[in-house]
């Protein structure tokens, strides 16, 4: 095993950077458990989170593009939008570059008296003049470090945008133009410390000492990935697959979950994406499946026939968000949603949940013309692209409150009832039962990837309550182990605990699956404790009643059978924490 960490410490206040070497956190393996550790000793708990002393965690894994679709980065930080446990994944060459630079973490802390980025090549840290990037939109800037700084094809760049900058709590962080630190604020953080940006490379190369077991493994594990149809469905629809699935039955949330299913939904299908507008597919380093869906965005914009493309990433969530949730039913419409989100730095299920929150609280006079300054309807792409630009520059104290998130925006102006937040986050593209609404209240991030609720819905097996509770924590334990080796939830099925224990093992590491198994286990507890610490409690949780209005697979759901979930779920989380 690792002899030590190597933990990359940057304190933009003083702008002093170290690397420590902690052979204390080796326990921990990566990813997940290691910036939860980190998170542990940096965080203020009881301070606001854009506070100049609360931290930003990067951790990689030990397995990261050493073995297939192993691709991921674990940022944690202390959410803005929830004021709780911020936790989200990022892929494309992020992680790859922290191993080049010969980093386990990067912990930023601090904040600038002006704006700046981060550029690491190796061990050397520099802390730059942003001044010039820091209105540009995230194209812009990506372009201009791209072009400026470092190797190309070994090196990663972050972003914020405009969201960023100006401190909306659903700001995202994007990398490598593709990819995201999408949920929970990461941007907000970032443009609160005054970082506009971090550029990370190196030329670290470290030989392997067990190569002949390593090249077995490695082949087992690459042979499952390539030659079996166990990834096809991500390389080929890729998870907008979803959105003809969920309509047929009757789940997929349609006009803010008023309806479950429509005709029109076919039109923005993953199969009409990649019929229509799909051009290519990428993958993150280190990945063979290629899941990154690009499509083409054709805009005239002068006559002679002038025109200008912009190439798009889509998946499920952002074709729920900003297609079906809001009713926008073409695909040109949906892409320039999205093409307005990528470049202001938005997370995109937050944005598409809050327009619909919106557009019914204005039909329901609930805020005014004078509020919204546009008018919002459901299908209207053009005064949809108005109201996000709107959230970010605040013109009004109506969208001083939007850039605080749907659950902010409730409980000053009301609509409680139809805003669909779980957790105060902004619910992700199902509307399948149960497990979904449960899973995502409860999860640490209260994200569907938690715990996949959604999933266990659709199993074709009646659940009893003590059975759904069961699989929804089991399941979250056991994605805490993969996330702790930031290992692609895309491949949970291909590296199941006898798989992770072989390819641990043929790098050096002396684990067993009750090894394992127990870093899930305590992961998922110190993170319930520390959204303890940090005030949240599962006795507050509540539901928006649009979850029982509505049919979710041709049957009503309880409102009183869900508390009842939860009291039971608290239960059993009560007796875990009791017993470590």
């Amino acid at each position: 095993m690792k002899k030590y960490m190597r933990i990359l410490k940057i304190d933009l206040t003083k702008k002093k950077t170290t690397v420590e070497k902690r052979d204390d956190l080796n326990q921990y393996l990566g990813g997940v458990a290691l910036a939860t550790q980190l998170l542990k000793q940096e965080v203020a708990v009881d301070q606001p989170a854009l506070e100049a002393i609360q931290p930003i965690i990067f951790a990689k894994g030990p397995l990261n593009t050493i073995f297939p679709v192993v691709t991921k980065v674990c940022s944690m930080f202390k959410s803005p939008l929830t004021g709780e446990l911020g936790e989200s994944y990022g892929g494309l060459r992020m992680a790859m570059a922290m191993g080049m630079a010969n980093l386990d973490a990067i912990v930023i802390v601090g904040q600038s008296k002006e704006p700046v980025y981060i550029h690491i090549d190796g061990d050397e840290v520099k802390i730059k003049d942003a001044k010039p990037l820091w209105n540009l939109n995230i194209d812009e800037a990506t372009r201009l470090l791209h072009d400026q700084e470092g190797h190309r094809g070994l090196r990663s760049i972050l972003t914020i945008g405009e969201g960023g900058v100006n401190k909306v709590k659903f700001a995202s962080v994007t990398i490598d133009s593709y990819r995201h630190f999408g949920r929970l604020g990461l941007g907000c953080v970032m443009g609160s410390k005054n970082l506009k940006a971090m550029v990370i490379e190196g030329e670290t190369n470290k030989p392997m000492e067990h190569l002949k077991d390593y090249k077995k493994v490695y082949s087992e594990i690459y042979e499952k990935v390539t030659e079996t149809d166990m990834m096809e469905k991500y390389h080929g629809l890729g998870t907008s697959i979803n959105i003809n699935l969920l309509n047929d039955l009757k789940s997929l949330p349609i006009h803010n979950f008023k309806r479950n299913s429509c005709d029109e939904a076919r039109n923005i299908s993953g199969e009409s994406f990649a019929e229509n507008r799909l051009i290519k597919k990428i993958a993150c380093s280190g990945c063979p499946i290629g899941c990154i869906h690009i499509a083409l965005l054709r805009k005239q914009f002068g006559e002679s026939y002038e025109y200008e493309a912009t190439t798009l990433s889509y998946d499920h969530e952002l074709i729920y968000s900003l297609g079906a949730m809001v009713g926008i039913w073409d695909l040109d419409g949906v892409l320039q949603l999205i093409e307005v989100v990528e470049l202001l730095g938005l997370d995109a299920i937050s944005t598409g949940v809050l327009l619909a929150w919106v557009t019914e609280a204005f039909e329901k006079n609930i805020v005014t013309i004078k509020d919204t300054i546009e008018t919002p309807e459901f299908g209207n792409v053009d005064t949809y692209k108005k109201i996000i630009q709107y959230i970010v520059k605040k013109p009004n104290a109506f969208y001083e409150a939007l850039a605080e998130g749907t659950d902010y925006a409730t409980q000053k102006y009301g609509g409680e009832d139809f805003a669909m937040v779980l957790g105060k986050n902004e619910v992700a593209g199902y509307h399948t039962g149960y497990g979904n609404i449960l899973g995502q209240a409860v999860g640490a991030r209260h994200s569907h990837l938690d715990n996949a609720g959604y999933s266990i819905d659709q199993e074709n097996e009646e659940n009893s309550d003590e059975a759904l509770v069961k699989k929804l924590m089991e399941e979250e334990i056991s994605r805490n182990m993969l996330n702790s080796l930031v290992i692609c939830l895309f491949a949970r099925k291909i590296y199941d605990d006898a798989t992770v224990v072989k390819a641990l093992n043929s790098i050096g590491y002396e684990v067993n699956e009750d090894t394992l198994k127990k870093l899930g286990l305590d992961t998922f507890l110190e993170k319930m404790r520390l959204k303890e610490d940090m005030g949240f409690k599962l006795q507050n949780l509540t539901f928006p009643n649009r979850f029982f209005e509505t049919e979710s697979c041709d049957r009503r759901l309880s409102s009183e059978k869900t508390e009842d979930l939860l009291k039971l779920y608290i239960k059993e989380a009560e007796k875990l924490l009791s017993y470590t």
